[in-house]
């Protein structure tokens, strides 16, 4: 079997999984954002969790697909288009490294909510952040198509 097809195939997997997580991540972070107390709720710290994993999975299966399985990356390489044309640009490398900024801020924002009680706003701007880099970077048109 090729490799490529399995692993685009637990990619795709994957990010639906992360977009329901990402969901229920700003669900829990507007939820607690704008409650009473401002303190972490239990949803919001596990929701960050399993957001972060499925984000650094997804990661770690990206990065091989993008490096050593794509066919479409080294064609770009090899005929000089992959800042020029749009399409690469997006695909190679803003999608990658967008999505890459997220899983760092996500793991920030986890580190921060395992040592405090109650939320900062500089971690609700960074859960923003993350997300609206992850809404940026995400190939909505393949996903659900045009």
């Amino acid at each position: 079997m090729d490799f490529y097809k399995i692993f685009l195939s637990a990619h795709k997997g994957i990010g639906y999984l992360v977009l329901l997580l990402v969901a229920i991540f700003l669900l829990s972070l507007l939820m607690c954002m704008f409650g009473y107390s401002g303190r972490i709720s239990k949803l919001l710290r596990k929701s960050t969790l399993f957001t972060m994993i499925a984000f650094h999975t997804q990661v770690l299966v990206g990065i091989p697909l993008l490096l050593i399985f794509s066919p479409g990356f080294k064609v770009a390489l090899d005929n000089g288009t992959l800042m020029s044309d749009a399409y690469n640009r997006h695909t190679f490398v803003e999608h990658p490294f967008s999505m890459l900024i997220a899983a760092v801020l996500l793991t920030i924002i986890y580190k921060y909510m395992k040592k405090h009680d109650t939320i900062a706003m500089k971690i609700v701007i960074m859960g923003v952040i993350a997300i609206a880099l992850f809404a940026y970077a995400f190939p909505w048109m393949r996903v659900f198509g045009a």
